[in-house]
């Protein structure tokens, strides 16, 4: 009974990341056909796309963590579809980039590339990205075995990349790059066997001094 229970909670708290990476696209689609993109759209939608690509990784990665404090594991299936979403996001990021904004004018795009740190950074990060998301279904897990694993730890770098890159990107107002950088951090921080032990076993005593203060005496 609690296992079936696990599983229905697990099977919708993965259609909820489905919808809600979902959501995102949906809004840009209809702002776009609504005239209500700013003045500079091509802009705009790249900022979009690359801002919510960032959110989902960030996302992603928070998911091991969390399950490893809460032992809530029905969190696990939601892994995969945030992370692929956040590759999708990144594409339609480039793409807009590549497509759009240089009319796949690939000279003037590779000129551009490398003349920009950011633009360094950010080439990267979507290169790094691509094999995972060429991995990412199960099938491809079964075939790698213990290499899948080794190779999907790439996460780890390309999420401090992409805030490096959101960062060098925005130049002035970085307040949100610096939010996400700092929960990344943690994040990667809380994955150190020693500290997450420490920290695990700080988490579990607290909730048992609040258990203790919340039941009544007799």
């Amino acid at each position: 009974m609690a296992r079936n229970k696990n599983k229905q909670i697990a099977n919708w708290l993965r259609r909820t990341a489905h919808v809600g990476a979902l959501i995102p696209a949906a809004v840009m689609v209809r702002d776009y056909f609504t005239n209500n993109l700013t003045f500079n759209p091509i802009q705009e939608l790249t900022q979009r796309t690359g801002d919510t690509a960032v959110i989902l990784l960030v996302l992603s990665l928070a998911i091991t963590p969390v399950m490893s404090l809460t032992k809530f594991r029905a969190l696990a299936p939601s892994r995969r579809p945030l992370g692929v979403y956040a590759f999708l996001y990144a594409l339609a990021h480039v793409t807009i980039f590549v497509a759009v904004d240089y009319s796949l004018d690939w000279g003037q795009v590779f000129s551009t590339i490398i003349e920009k740190r950011f633009t360094i950074i950010g080439a990267l990060t979507f290169l790094l990205m691509v094999p995972l998301a060429l991995t990412s279904t199960t099938g491809w897990q079964k075939r790698m075995g213990k290499k899948w694993k080794s190779l999907h730890k790439l996460a780890y770098v390309i999420a401090p990349l992409a805030v490096i890159h959101y960062a060098w990107a925005l130049k002035a107002d970085i307040f949100l790059p610096l939010l996400f950088g700092s929960i990344i951090l943690i994040l990667l921080t809380l994955r150190f066997p020693f500290i997450k032990k420490n920290f695990n076993a700080k988490v579990a005593s607290l909730v048992q001094m609040l258990q203790r203060k919340a039941t009544p005496t007799t």
